[in-house]
Parts: structure tokens; sequence; C-alpha cells
């Protein structure tokens, strides 16, 4: 085991680390910029070193003031948690080269996973299941327009090294073709830092259905279900829930099978998640890997009673899985709900400033990840997600239920959140029903700005 880890990354997730690096009796070092002298994860990390100014460039996105860190402090390895360096393939490898464990997957496995097209042939390669599309990476209009030919309006355009919703484009005809990949490309290039694109064929009404794994470095790959994401605004999840409500058990196993066989096809260890689309038909296609811990894993670990994060410092370290797929049993259901700092009534819009009042929900079954406290300062410089509650119940009824009563109590005061809009959106019948895809939210809020409003609210 090690015996100090340090953590680059902030917020929540940093929170989250340290807790479960307490359990396993690791000292931590919490990283913060300027601007989060105050935070929650600096406060209670057993040490804490500032390493820059408040702009992540010059601070959470630094690897050698990252690196700089662990040398002062003697840490051993360093969690990336989600965002930030934790799919940066250059920052494992100088891990490796100054002889820290970067606790995620290898280098090659986080190249091979980031370039969307290189991920899309090797999954093409293994057998697993990949939307009809274009043979790698697109080079000119005329190769665009050949393959969007080929597989039929309407298409997407992706950047290859995209993520979080950047750089995609969907394209209902050819006159939008170049105009969508000039703007796809622009997007990427600004920042990934890679103007690269592909083409796939546009899903009508998918879901978003991911799928976590687990790997360890002797080849044992196993997967703890499903967690579904479909209800998201402009590509950014919002909620999610595990299990998906239209899954079975054959195609939960079909599904996983396939998860386990994409993790394998690019000898990958530690943690990820291999995400696809389900069509009304049942057919589901690979979309990518996300070669890191998700926001949303706590849902998976409330049904599966598995410590994701636990896991991941463990595989590390070099231990076996302690589990094999029968091990897994998926027991109740879990939601989370993504708790912003935002304005929906006026687009969404961040809503940075100091927490004035705070009172946070509880009770069997409710549990909030966040960094957040009463007197505590919200700056614009980051993402404005500040907590992240979740629920588990026996079954999807009950923990829809229990997500209601628990936003209704949580009470945040001094600046905007999306708190209402959750509760508001868990009051829809077709959620309710579990009736939604992944266009289902901005079908919602685009009748709704119809009828003169912006929001659900």
């Amino acid at each position: 085991m090690f015996n100090k880890i340090l953590i680059a990354n902030r917020g929540e997730i940093a929170v989250r680390i340290i807790r479960a690096c307490r359990e396993l009796g690791v000292r931590t070092v919490a990283v913060f910029s300027e601007a989060d002298a105050g935070a929650l994860h600096a406060q209670i990390a057993d040490e804490a070193i500032c390493i820059g100014p408040a702009a992540t460039k010059d601070s959470y996105l630094n690897m050698r003031s990252v690196l700089a860190a662990c040398e002062l402090t003697g840490a051993e390895a360093v969690h990336p948690g989600f965002g930030f360096l934790s799919e940066n393939a250059a920052f494992a490898k100088m891990c490796e080269r100054c002889s820290v464990t970067f606790i995620g997957p290898s280098a090659h496995a986080m190249e091979l996973m980031g370039d969307k097209a290189r991920a899309k042939d090797t999954m093409k390669k293994a057998g697993v299941p990949v939307i009809p599309g274009s043979d790698g990476v697109v080079r000119d209009i005329g190769e665009a327009k050949a393959v969007a030919a080929k597989i039929g309006y309407p298409v997407m355009v992706k950047a290859s090294a995209g993520g979080g919703g950047r750089g995609i484009r969907l394209v209902p005809d050819e006159a939008a073709l170049e105009p969508a990949i000039n703007a796809a490309r622009t997007e990427s290039l600004s920042f990934f830092g890679d103007d690269s694109i592909y083409i796939e064929k546009f899903i009508e009404n998918p879901r978003h259905v991911e799928f976590q794994i687990l790997a360890d470095s002797y080849g044992n790959v196993i997967h703890l279900g499903e967690r579904d994401c479909s209800l998201q605004r402009r590509n950014q999840k919002m909620l999610e829930e595990a299990p998906s409500p239209v899954l079975h058990p054959a195609l939960r196993e079909k599904m996983g099978a396939a998860a386990v066989l994409a993790a394998k096809a690019c000898g990958y260890c530690n943690a990820g998640t291999i995400e696809f689309l389900l069509d009304k038909d049942e057919n589901f296609y690979f979309m990518e890997m996300n070669t890191r811990i998700q926001v949303e894993h706590p849902i998976t670990e409330l049904v599966t009673s598995v410590d994701i994060v636990k896991e991941q410092i463990l595989i590390a370290c070099g231990r076996k899985l302690p589990y094999a797929q029968e091990d897994i049993h998926i027991s109740g259901h879990a939601i989370e709900c993504r708790i912003n700092a935002e304005s929906p009534q006026f687009g969404f819009r961040p809503s940075p400033g100091r927490i004035t009042a705070l009172h946070m929900p509880g009770g069997p079954g409710v549990r909030i990840d966040s960094a957040v406290y009463q007197g505590y300062e919200i700056t614009p410089y980051y993402d404005s997600m500040i907590a992240k509650l979740i629920v588990h119940a026996a079954d999807r009824d009950q923990a829809i239920k229990k997500m209601r009563w628990a936003l209704a109590e949580f009470l945040i005061e001094g600046v905007d959140t999306n708190i209402d809009f959750q509760l508001d959106l868990l009051k829809d019948s077709d959620v309710e029903a579990g009736n939604y895809d992944i266009g289902f939210l901005n079908r919602k809020l685009e009748a709704a700005k119809q009828q003169g409003g912006d929001t659900l609210c």
C-alpha cells in the first residue's frame, strides 16, 4: 500500500478520494490554486500545497507543478480524479518518468481510447458493435461527403479528441456538412488542441447507457452493471440512475459482456467506463470509453456495494480484483442529481458567489458528495457543479420519491442553483415512467421556450 497519495484535483471528487484514502490508512496531499486557499479539500488533507494562480492552466493543469508537489511532499502516487489531468497521457508518462504511480490506466490505453476514431476502430476489430461511420479520421470535405452519402443522413460530426459534449455537430443534410465540420474542428482545436474529426450515423432517439468496469494488472476484467445517463442538456449529463429502467437481464448480460470485451481489447487496467448508445430496438453501439473515475460513480457504488475509488487505489498497488463477475449483484435502485450553481431561468448561466445559508438533506439511503460549506465562496474559475445528491432505495419508484423529498430539503442561499429544476424534472410523468432518451430534455426545454419560458420550472 502507498504511504502517501497526492490528489491532483479539487472540489467534491478531491474530498471523496481523501475519504477513501483515510479508510485505507493512506496519508493525503491536497494541491490547490490561489483561488482555492479556503477549499475543503485543502483543509482536510494531511498536507496541502499551493500550485499556482486561479487559472487552471497555471495550477490544476500544470503538470510540472503537480509533480513538483509530489517531490516536495514525498507522495508516491497521484490520483487525478476526473477532468483536469485525469485523461492526459502525457501526464501519465511524466509520472512514470518521475517514479510516481498514476492511479489510472496506462498512457497507451488513454491514448488509444482518447482518440475516438482509433477507439472505434479498435472496438470494431474486437467485435464490439460500433455505430456505422468513417473508418478513422476524415481528412477532407470530399471524403466526408462520400462517407455521409454512404451511411445516409442525418449524421454526427465528432471531434476525435473530444469529450464533455465538445466538438459535436448534428448534420441533417449535405448542405450543412461543411459548416458543421468547420465548427467542430474549431471547437475541438480550442478545447483539445486537435482538430481531427470523424463521422457517424445519427442514431434516432437513443439512450445513453454506460457500463462501469474494473480491470486489474493480471488480466481480470469485470463490470459493475450499467448507469442510464440519458437525461442531458446539450450533451451535459444532469441526472443519472442505476440500473437503467429499460434494460432486462438478458440485454444487461449482453451489453456487459461487450463492455468487458472492449476493456480487454485495449489492455485496460484500473476503473473505466464503456459508453453505449441503445436504440428502441435494443441494438447497442460503442460510443466511447472514459479512462477515469466518472462523476456518476456513486450510484454504481450504492447498488453494488463496491467502493470504486478504493478499488482504483488497490489496483494501482498491484492487488488482484477480489471479485469475479458472478460475485457482482445489483441491489435496489439509485439516482444521482448534479447540483450546480447556475440559473436555469437565465439559460443555466453560472452563479458564483458566497453561500450564506446551507442545509443538506440526510436520512437512510441519502448520500451527498460535496465540498461546499456555509460561507464557502464559489468562484467563477471552475465547473459550476457544487454537489452530487444521491439516493438509494429498494426500487425505482421509492428512489424517485426519496430524491424528491431530499431535493425539497436541500437549501442553498447566496447563489442560484438548479435544485428546483431537478425537482421539477423528477415530477415529469415521462421521467417517472422511465420514458426518455438523450434528446428528451432538450425537446422539453425548447417546448418551454416556445411557450415563453426557458426552464421546466
